[in-house]
């Protein structure tokens, strides 16, 4: 049993501790990115692909994670090189590519709303991996959330009939929306739109973004037995901003944290893994785990980004309290 499935049945079990916390890294970026996915390297140049999936390896290698999630073209690679076999580590495959997370320079597609999209087969999925995400984003749009929802349903025969499971990914919109409170109409859509899907096709977990203590704690409470709640890490930040995410969703119920750019900009993405797991088992402040990842770097000869004074800034509102 993988490390994944383990934590996922003490969990639902009701036997949760800090050390059944699922992290997972979010390495599927060629998805979104396309070339600038890797990164730029000492030249200035962007990295070629093999960087970023010798980065998967290193954090698959280190057993810090319970998922990898991949593009399938990645998934292909990393499993004819026999990256999974004999560890804990979930590999996992993006399933849906819808156009909020087409990103490419210069591009706008993020401006509008987004369209449903698939490129990877499920058929081919199998292979390689039995777990997938799928993501949906809502509006309060009718025509566009109908048609979100219809492409799920289709999804989910799909994937039933394939014997591929899935976690459900929510984003915000990236586009002002018609809503008194984005919130709580988000958990709302989420919850009704898993009502009426049955056990054999829910999704494994659910996760979506950090929108505050009391909406993440209204939909983390609302069906613990049939939906385990998750987060997205966003963008970046600060290495404060990733310890204090991890650290105030999981007070709040979350289970599981898909952390993509969070972990990959960083200076190692060993070291911040093992910053993330320092601060939801051993239960220091996220002030205490960036002064012990900034230690850690020096220790490994690593140059930080940012003095230790500058990386303890919250950057992001949400998380600072009285926002």
């Amino acid at each position: 049993m993988k490390s994944l499935d383990h934590k996922l049945s003490n969990i639902r079990g009701g036997h949760y501790a800090s050390t059944d916390f699922i992290i997972a890294d979010a390495k599927d970026g060629d998805m979104a990115f396309g070339c600038a996915a890797p990164g730029k390297g000492a030249d200035g140049k962007m990295r070629p692909l093999r960087a970023y999936r010798d980065d998967m390896i290193r954090v698959t290698q280190s057993g810090l994670v319970d998922i990898m999630l991949m593009s399938l073209s990645s998934a292909e690679v990393l499993n004819a090189e026999g990256v999974f076999h004999g560890t804990d580590v979930t590999p996992a495959v993006r399933l849906n590519d819808t156009t909020d997370i087409w990103h490419a320079r210069g591009g706008v597609y993020p401006k509008h709303m987004m369209r449903n999209f698939r490129s990877a087969r499920l058929d081919r999925v199998k292979p390689v991996a039995d777990l997938g995400l799928y993501s949906v984003t809502f509006y309060n749009d009718l025509d566009r959330d109908h048609a979100t929802l219809e492409a799920y349903a289709a999804f989910r025969d799909q994937a039933s009939a394939e014997g591929v499971r899935h976690f459900l990914e929510v984003f915000n919109p990236q586009i002002p929306v018609e809503c008194a409170d984005f919130a709580t109409y988000n958990n709302d859509m989420i919850a009704r739109c898993l009502a009426g899907v049955s056990r054999h096709e829910r999704p494994t977990f659910l996760k979506a973004v950090y929108n505050g203590p009391a909406a993440t704690e209204e939909i983390a409470g609302f069906d613990p037995e049939n939906v385990i709640f998750g987060i997205l890490g966003g963008g970046a930040g600060t290495t404060r901003d990733c310890l204090e995410l991890i650290r105030q969703a999981e007070k709040y119920g979350a289970r599981v944290a898909l952390f993509g750019r969070k972990i990959y900009y960083s200076e190692d993405s060993v070291l911040m893994v093992r910053a993330m797991r320092r601060v939801i088992e051993e239960g220091i402040t996220s002030e205490e785990g960036v002064k012990a990842y900034h230690a850690d770097l020096a220790a490994q000869g690593i140059t930080a980004f940012r003095s230790v004074e500058d990386d303890l800034v919250l950057s992001d509102a949400i998380l600072r309290p009285n926002v």
